[in-house]
């Protein structure tokens, strides 16, 4: 009986259809297809050996499923957990352990909170007011302001003034941000990383959101640099299927942003060049995973990539 793999999508239109053509035209005694779900029992059978996911960061019934397919020992594409806790500031501190070159980053109080919070007596523990002297002499200007669980390029700003950034943060409502130094490159990639050690290295242009597909970027010291530490962030986060990007400045590839666990994948922006090698490497990801089913609950663990 072939082993299943389950692809959960909302409305990509490129990809999906040609992953599950992939992986079915192999004949390898796995079949992939689209998830239906109606409801989840708690004791109810998982008749999938993997499930890919990407959307349940926006569709939460979905990441409680997926969450309780990996009780039941479902291999998932991304591990629900992980990407449940992550977060930018978290990603940026990891960065730092593992010896990956990263913009100096900033934690910020919430600027707005639900009802319910009393500002006198739910928030004793925070300071008040902010000393924005002192957190702007460590990251500088201009600086970034971002969501610190956005992606896309959603509710980002370069602030080049303390009047920018406050306008920005007054506007930031119920997110929480993070306060980031810009890096004003000379360079720029983004990788597509699958399985935790393949890597796809590309130019990308972030002003006109676009791809240059006219190198080999591994046949540079730096391109080959980028891969390493797209490899050490994916194992450490345990993300199977992710991108990571890089602000190359005097030299030095800063990781910026790496927490995009359902990364684009479709034809138009990453061109056909670099769509073909996500649709094929991602059919060897999942076939790979039915075959040799790898346990997740063991995977976050952190403490030996630190020593």
């Amino acid at each position: 009986m072939p082993r299943k793999v389950g692809l959960l999508v909302g409305r990509e239109w490129s990809w999906p259809p040609k992953f599950l053509e992939e992986v079915n035209r192999r004949n390898q005694g796995v079949v992939a297809e689209y998830v239906q779900l109606g409801g989840t029992r708690m004791d109810e059978p998982i008749d999938y050996t993997v499930l890919v996911d990407r959307i349940s960061h926006e569709v939460p019934y979905y990441r409680s499923y997926l969450k309780y397919a990996m009780l039941q020992g479902v291999t998932v594409v991304n591990n629900p957990f992980m990407w449940t806790a992550d977060d930018k500031f978290f990603e940026a501190a990891l960065a730092v352990k593992l010896g990956v070159a990263h913009p100096k980053t900033v934690v910020l109080p919430n600027k707005d909170y639900v009802p319910g919070i009393i500002h006198q007596e739910s928030l004793r523990n925070l300071v008040f007011p902010l000393d924005w002297e002192a957190l702007l002499d460590y990251i500088g200007l201009p600086c970034v302001l971002k969501d610190a669980h956005g992606g896309g390029w959603r509710n980002v700003a370069i602030c080049r003034s303390f009047d920018e950034l406050m306008f920005h943060y007054n506007q930031s409502g119920l997110l929480t941000m993070v306060l980031q130094e810009f890096i004003d490159f000379e360079g720029y990639f983004r990788c597509l990383c699958l399985g935790q050690e393949d890597i796809l290295v590309m130019k990308y242009d972030p002003k006109n959101r676009k791809y240059l597909t006219d190198t080999d970027h591994l046949q540079t010291a730096l391109g080959q640099r980028v891969q390493e530490d797209s490899i050490k962030l994916m194992q450490a986060l345990g993300y199977d299927m992710c991108s990571a990007e890089f602000a190359v400045r005097d030299g030095i590839p800063y990781a910026i942003d790496f927490m995009n666990p359902a990364p684009d994948m479709d034809i138009n922006s990453l061109t056909p060049k670099y769509f073909e090698w996500a649709v094929t490497h991602m059919a060897d990801l999942v076939i790979r995973l039915a075959q040799q089913p790898r346990p997740q609950v063991r995977e976050l663990r952190w403490s030996r990539l630190f020593s």
